[in-house]
C-alpha cells in the first residue's frame, strides 16, 4: 500500500503508511515537522504510536542537529535471527525443557551474569571506547550501579518489557531462533543523561518547541560531538549485546536431550531499530533517526517481528525513498501497558499464547497481544516497503 496520507501542518509533510493512527501520534508528528532541520519530509511507519516526544515507529531525517530523545533510551535496540537445520518435526512435543534450558543460560529481567561472558578483545575494546566517553562526562558513572562491572555483565542479557527469545517455525518447517534486545542499562543511561543534557543546550529556546523532548544537539557543537560518539557506542554495544545472547541461546539448545545435533545456516540477520546514522536522501547528506523503524535498503534483509502469539517475518527491502528506505521494526502497541493491564487477565493472555511455551502469568499480561496491532495488517500497510521472504511462527517465546 503506498502513503495512506499527508499531514500538512509543519514546515514539511509527514508521510504516513496507514490509516490507523491515533490522535496522540498526529499531534506527535505534526510537533516534529515544526522543527527547522528536518530534511524533505518525515515518514511514519504503519506501526505507528505516540512515544515520549517522537513518535514510535517514525523515520526522522536531520540536517545539522539530533534530536537524543527521538533515538531514545534503549539505543540500539533490535532484532537478531538465525535459521536452523532443524525441521519442526526435530522439536520435542512438550517444549518446557527447551524454554528452561534458553531461560538458565540468559539472564532474563534484572539479572546479570555473574561475570561477563564476553571476554578478551572485544571487551577491552568496547571498554576503551567507554573510558573515552566517561573521561568526558564522568556523570554517566555515577547513573549505573557498579558501572564498571555492570555493563560488562550485562552483555548477553535480555532485560524485560517487550524484549523476547523465540523459537519459531517458518513456512518450510524449518526451526528459526529470534530475539530482540537492546543496549540494556548503560545504553539506558547515555540515553537518559544526553536528553537531559539537550535541554540545557537550548536553554532559553527550550520553551519555544512545541515539546520539550524535542530538544536537539546542533553540529559543531562539544555535545552534538559527544553524543553521536555515546550513540554508536551503545549502538555497537547493543550490536554486541544480541550477537552474545545468540551464542548462549544456540549453546542452551544444543544442550537439550530432547534435539538432535544441529547447525546455523548462512541466513542470519542483526538489526537496529533504535538509532541514528548519516545517510543520503534526496541529495543531501542527512542524521537518519529511526525511532522504531528499520533499514529497508533494496535487498537487505529485516525482522518484523508481531506479538506474542502472532506471526513475524523476515522481510527483503525494497529501497522506497519515500519511507527514507525504512521500514516498521514489528505490530506496535495499540494500548499502553497500564491500559492493557486494566483491560486483559491472566486467562486472556492464556487463550491468546495458547500452543505456545511461554510465560502466562501477570507479570507479562502487558505484553498480551490484544495490546498491539494485528501484524497482518501492518504488513499489507507497507506492500511497497518490503516483501516477505519467510513467515515465522513462534512456539517457544522467553520474556524477562
Amino acid at each position: 500500500m503506498p502513503i495512506s496520507f499527508m499531514l500538512n501542518k509543519g514546515k514539511v509533510p509527514v508521510k504516513i503508511f496507514t490509516a490507523d493512527v491515533d490522535s496522540a501520534s498526529l499531534t506527535q508528528l505534526g510537533n516534529l515537522s515544526q522543527l527547522p532541520f528536518i530534511h524533505s519530509h518525515i515518514a511514519a511507519m504503519p506501526d505507528v504510536h505516540a512515544g515520549i516526544g517522537a513518535t514510535v515507529g517514525s523515520v526522522i531525517p536531520t540536517r545539522g542537529a539530533i534530536i537524543p530523545a527521538a533515538v531514545g533510551v534503549d539505543i540500539g535496540c533490535g532484532m537478531n535471527a538465525v535459521r536452523l537445520s532443524l525441521k519442526a518435526s526435530d522439536l520435542p512435543d512438550n517444549l518446557y525443557s527447551i524454554r528452561s534450558a534458553i531461560e538458565q543460560r540468559v539472564p532474563t529481567g534484572f539479572d546479570q551474569h555473574d561475570k561477563p561472558s564476553t571476554q578478551g578483545a572485544t571487551l577491552k575494546n568496547m571498554e576503551k571506547h567507554l573510558d573515552a566517553i566517561t573521561d568526558k562526562h564522568p556523570a554517566l558513572i555515577k547513573m549505573v550501579k557498579n558501572f564498571h562491572r555492570t555493563w560488562g555483565k550485562q552483555l548477553g542479557t535480555l532485560g524485560s518489557g517487550n524484549h523476547f527469545i523465540e523459537l519459531c517455525i517458518d513456512e518450510s518447517d524449518d526451526v528459526w531462533v529470534m530475539l530482540h534486545s537492546g543496549s540494556r542499562g548503560i545504553g539506558n543511561a547515555i540515553g537518559r543523561y544526553f536528553i537531559e543534557k539537550a535541554k540545557k543546550d537550548v536553554g532559553r529556546e527550550l520553551g519555544q518547541l512545541p515539546d520539550k523532548d524535542l530538544a536537539y544537539f546542533t553540529e559543531g557543537t562539544q555535545h552534538f560531538d559527544d553524543y553521536v560518539q555515546a550513540v554508536g557506542w551503545a549502538q555497537d554495544y547493543a550490536m554486541t549485546n544480541r550477537r552474545e545472547m545468540m551464542r548462549l541461546v544456540l549453546d542452551a539448545l544444543q544442550t537439550c536431550q530432547h534435539l538432535p545435533t544441529f547447525t546455523t545456516t548462512r541466513e542470519a540477520i542483526n538489526c537496529h531499530h533504535n538509532y541514528v546514522q548519516q545517510e543520503t536522501h534526496f541529495g543531501a547528506e542527512v542524521y537518519v533517526t529511526r525511532k522504531g523503524a528499520i533499514s529497508a535498503q533494496q535487498g537487505q534483509l529485516g525482522i518484523i517481528p508481531g506479538s506474542m502469539g502472532a506471526k513475524s517475518y523476515i522481510v527483503r527491502g525494497l529501497g522506497n525513498e519515500q519511507s527514507f528506505c525504512s521500514c516498521s521494526h514489528g505490530a506496535g502497541r495499540r494500548m499502553s501497558r497500564t491500559e492493557a493491564k486494566r483491560r486483559f487477565n491472566t486467562r486472556d493472555l492464556e487463550a491468546q499464547t495458547a500452543g505456545i511455551e511461554c510465560r502466562k502469568d501477570k507479570g507479562v499480561v502487558d505484553e498480551i497481544p490484544g495490546a498491539y496491532k494485528d501484524i497482518d495488517v501492518v504488513m499489507q500497510n507497507q506492500a511497497d516497503l518490503v516483501e516477505v521472504v519467510h513467515t515465522l511462527k513462534q512456539v517457544v517465546c522467553v520474556k524477562g
